[in-house]
């Protein structure tokens, strides 16, 4: 995996590092195709040309110390059904230069409306990227083991909006997730993700920042869904843009998790439109919703404070639903700087320690 610092860009992806190239290394390695690569990699300036990676094969670069890697020209992905994932790359004191480029991952043929529940799609589709168009599920799987920052990205699932053949009229693009995480010291910021489902969920981890992104036709913002042994804290949410999505926040944990917990969880400056079913929902019935919640994950310090976080929700949406288990959800949370119009009236049970706020 990418170790150390990581900042993706808009057209550049740098890895700082202290790291020098071996001298025998400093040459310039070509790719247009797979066969390619095994001796593109031994040098430390690593020029990709545009070409279709073979379906059922990763392009997978494991980089020299020190190397730059400038894209040249669109990647598109061959189509099988198969676990993927498609690209993935690795190396320390990286540079790479997407220069505008794309990798097509060639949604519209694994689409079918059931995501995991289907035909076997590559998910995740790629291990640290620069533009993603049409990935065949989830897109970003991380779990970085150094602080990293993920900078101006663009996650383009649009066209899985509409139905097609084989999604019986349902929109064709289905656990289209923009991030799942489970790590540590991780910030993505300043990025577009148009998707069919979570644009970001974390797992489990800890110092996790999310913000100025915007996030539009998913299921917006999760925490979760949290299983056994899971641990989830220090979690900030702030100044994001979400539009057209089931809800704008949610929290989810597991029915039957044991030994699991949320907690210090802070959400600010955060703005919703068009949420279809929920503003904000806390949830331990997963994978229920609203049904009967566990207890096996503690919940705690989940607040609205600092900038107030805006949200409008749809005529048939509800506003906020909170539901918790017996003694699960505990302490008092701050929500004075939480706002929901429109919809239905806010559900909240099992917690009774919210403060400073009002349907």
């Amino acid at each position: 995996m990418l170790a150390l610092y990581v900042v993706f860009l808009a057209t550049a992806l740098f890895i700082s590092s202290a790291s020098a190239a071996p001298k025998d290394r400093r040459c310039t390695g070509t790719i247009s195709s797979l066969d390619d690569v095994s001796a593109a990699v031994k040098c430390t300036t690593v020029n990709i040309n545009s070409f279709t990676v073979p379906a059922g094969e990763t392009f997978n670069l494991d980089l020299a110390s020190g190397s730059t890697v400038n894209l040249l020209g669109d990647i598109v992905f061959g189509n099988e059904t198969w676990a993927g994932p498609l690209f993935q790359i690795s190396g320390t004191g990286i540079t790479f230069n997407g220069n505008g480029h794309t990798f097509n991952g060639n949604g519209p043929f694994y689409w079918d409306g059931q995501g995991g529940g289907g035909v076997t799609k590559p998910a995740p589709m790629m291990k640290y990227n620069v533009k993603v168009l049409n990935s065949p599920m989830r897109v970003y799987s991380v779990s970085n083991p150094a602080a990293l920052v993920m900078s101006k990205l663009t996650i383009d699932n649009s066209l899985g909006d509409q139905a097609n053949a084989n999604s019986d009229g349902k929109a064709a693009g289905h656990n289209t997730d923009g991030f799942d995480c489970s790590t540590h010291d991780l910030t993505i910021e300043d990025s577009t993700i148009m998707n069919q489902d979570d644009c970001l969920a974390i797992n489990k981890g800890s110092n996790i920042v999310f913000q100025r992104n915007t996030c539009s036709g998913g299921h917006g913002i999760s925490i979760g869904s949290i299983s056994s042994n899971a641990t989830v804290s220090g979690i900030i949410i702030k100044d994001n843009t979400i539009k057209n999505n089931d809800q704008a926040l949610r929290i989810k944990t597991k029915s039957d998790a044991t030994d699991a917990s949320v907690t210090n969880v802070t959400y600010s400056g955060n703005t919703a439109t068009g949420c279809n079913r929920f503003g904000v929902i806390i949830d331990q019935s997963y994978p229920s919703t609203l049904g009967t919640p566990g207890t096996g994950v503690i919940i705690s310090d989940v607040n609205f404070i600092g900038d107030t976080n805006n949200i409008a929700v749809a005529s048939d949406a509800v506003r906020v639903a909170v539901n918790c288990g017996s003694g699960s959800c505990t302490g008092t949370w701050d929500w004075s700087a939480l706002e929901v119009t429109g919809g239905k009236a806010s559900e909240v049970t099992g917690f009774s320690g919210i403060e400073n706020w009002s349907d």
